[in-house]
């Protein structure tokens, strides 16, 4: 799906950031120009981030429990 549109950023391509160290929109920007036009995808984009944070703990927890 589709975050950033004026970039053309899918939450795919997020995750992937999120895998390789991102860890708020600021570094998104940095590496991907998420919410550098219009702004309009930061929520949207802060939602993807947290989502994918928590799977990761959460898949790390069932790992080690």
């Amino acid at each position: 799906m589709y975050i950033c549109i004026c970039s053309n950023i899918t939450d795919s391509e997020i995750k992937q950031a999120v895998e390789n160290g991102a860890r708020d929109v600021r570094d998104l920007n940095r590496e991907l120009c998420v919410g550098g036009t219009c702004g309009k995808c930061t929520r949207a984009a802060r939602q993807v981030i947290h989502s994918h944070l928590n799977q990761e703990n959460t898949s790390c927890a069932a790992a080690n429990g």
